[in-house]
């Protein structure tokens, strides 16, 4: 599979300039950014939450895990981790566990973690796992758009 259709519309669709790193089969966003040889911190990953309101999904470095308690405090929402099913009804275009880290794309609320702020360069997951998608911080700033952000994750 190659990148995710809808993605790619999407980022074409907003005049994004970007470039495919293509990899070894990965089966998560940290080991995408080892066998594509890019630092971890550069690498966007997606979770997907869901509380009451809906789906939420966190973008944050691949060498991070979601401080769950933090989040809901800052967001003041109670998110627990939405499972496989959900992944796939939302991102019906991407394989199970290659989420592209944009939201926008399908109509899903974001949150970001601050931690992504300082890279001159990001690579999310392009909707399968041999592939990332590479956009400089202003694009990725664009993709996210005004979404909420604030330090919600620890390196692990």
């Amino acid at each position: 599979m190659a990148m995710a259709m809808l993605l790619k519309a999407f980022l074409e669709t907003e005049g994004i300039n970007y470039d495919l790193v293509h990899h070894g089969y990965s089966s998560h966003a940290m080991h995408a950014a080892e066998v594509a040889h890019v630092s971890g911190e550069k690498v966007a990953k997606g979770v997907l939450l869901h509380d009451e309101h809906g789906y939420t999904l966190a973008v944050l470095p691949a060498t991070h895990k979601i401080d769950m308690d933090e989040l809901s405090k800052q967001y003041h929402r109670a998110f627990s981790l939405a499972g496989e099913s959900e992944l796939a009804g939302l991102f019906n275009d991407c394989e199970v566990g290659a989420v592209p880290a944009v939201g926008k794309a399908y109509d899903v609320e974001v949150i970001m973690d601050d931690s992504l702020n300082d890279s001159p360069d990001i690579y999310f997951e392009a909707g399968d796992h041999a592939d990332l998608v590479h956009v400089g911080s202003a694009d990725f700033r664009h993709l996210m758009g005004d979404a909420p952000h604030g330090i919600f994750s620890r390196h692990i």
